[in-house]
């Protein structure tokens, strides 16, 4: 609502710059500053870069509630361009906005993918190509998957079905690293059925890319898992933590939390994140006892074979995970990479500095992205004179040395 509201403010005054005062360069500078003020200013608790990412992604998702057609997307997502440029954290938009991309991509939620495109054309003519190269290189992978790696592994298993194929319809997405956020690796310990499928296909990888490393991010999987209930088989759309725990029931009738995060291998809060989701949310597939809205370590739980609903198909979701403080410290971290670097690259090439002038020059290098905090800046300083690649000067105490 506030970044639909702001489009048609901007519109309003836009139309009278252009009709009133024949576009007239001052009147486009008082615009621009007028908007660069409330747009850097928080909303409920959010940035605005925060809304405007959270926007676009509502805008090209499926099912939004966003009903336009697809010249009224166009231009929906010019005018949120347009106002990005008002905006001096860009690179916390980036983030936010890559993470959400990342979610349409990997679970198939993107709307169309020519939008898609279309907005990251803009953004690149707006912020430049660095700014997009990630976003880009995502959508790239996911149309390798699609057109090359998936035929290419299908093919490969034809060629040999009784040795190759398992007994499990699986399908993998090949991503790199760099592209795409950094997702937390962890060891779960896969139930036999998945083992099959990762050994299959890593077979086929090594057997096709000699010098590349795969790693399994399980948190990432979906799996279709057909449920034997009593009163009839309803086929469960979860994740692969889910789908791992259900299937440890195939084997006992009960097991404790303790049982359960042994077998699985995994840390507590993915454990009781899933158990949550099977026993204590919408879809009851596990009973606990005791019974209770909470997870504890002496939970017991087993399956409970008389659970029904009227579809045939159902989506059990996980627990939401607030995203949103790791995006502010990816950025955080990243912001203090930016500053290094520009600090460096100052210094590497005009040698002696006073603070003064150095500060201005790293707020330069870095305004187009980010406005850098000059107490961070003279943190950054200070770190990279511990680290020996600056030195303060002897005499005067306020002008800096390159160290080669």
């Amino acid at each position: 609502m506030f970044v639909r509201n702001v489009i048609e403010l901007h519109d309003k005054y836009l139309a009278y710059v252009g009709d009133c005062f024949s576009n007239d360069s001052l009147f486009h500078r008082a615009l621009k500053e007028a908007f660069e003020v409330f747009c850097n200013k928080g909303v409920a608790g959010s940035t605005s870069a925060e809304l405007l990412a959270t926007f676009c992604d509502n805008l090209l998702k499926k099912g939004s509630s966003e009903k336009l057609s697809d010249d009224a997307v166009e231009e929906t997502l010019e005018k949120v361009v347009r106002l990005l440029a008002y905006i001096s954290d860009k690179d916390l938009f980036a983030e936010f906005y890559r993470k959400k991309l990342s979610r349409r991509l990997l679970f198939d939620k993107s709307a169309n993918d020519d939008h898609e495109r279309s907005i990251l054309t803009k953004l690149k003519q707006q912020c430049g190509a660095q700014f997009t190269s990630k976003m880009e290189g995502m959508v790239t992978d996911l149309q390798l998957a699609r057109d090359n790696h998936r035929p290419a592994f299908e093919k490969w298993m034809s060629e040999d079905e009784d040795k190759r194929r398992p007994k499990v319809d699986f399908q993998v997405t090949v991503l790199t690293t760099g592209f795409w956020p950094t997702y937390k690796f962890m060891e779960l310990a896969l139930p036999k059925e998945m083992v099959e499928c990762v050994e299959t296909f890593k077979d086929f990888y090594e057997a096709h890319f000699v010098h590349r490393k795969l790693t399994w991010i399980y948190a990432l999987g979906m799996c279709h898992v057909k449920a034997a209930f009593t009163a009839k088989p309803i086929e469960l759309q979860i994740s692969t933590f889910q789908a791992a725990c259900l299937l440890l029931f195939n084997e006992t009738d009960s097991l404790t939390f303790e049982e359960v995060k042994e077998r699985l291998n995994l840390p507590n809060e993915d454990v009781i994140r899933s158990l949550h989701s099977l026993s204590c949310a919408k879809y009851k597939i596990l009973t606990k006892i005791p019974e209770g809205k909470t997870i504890d370590a002496g939970d017991v739980f087993s399956f409970n074979a008389k659970f029904t609903d009227r579809l045939r198909r159902i989506k059990v979701p996980l627990p939401p995970v607030d995203e949103k403080k790791k995006t502010v410290e990816d950025v955080d971290k990243d912001r203090r990479y930016a500053i290094d670097a520009a600090i460096v690259r100052t210094m590497k090439s005009r040698k002696v500095l006073p603070h003064q002038q150095l500060v201005l020059e790293v707020v330069q290098q870095l305004n187009r992205m980010f406005k850098p905090d000059f107490k961070m800046i003279k943190k950054r300083i200070e770190d990279l004179i511990a680290r020996d690649y600056l030195e303060r000067d002897k005499d005067d105490a306020n002008v800096f040395k390159y160290l080669a």
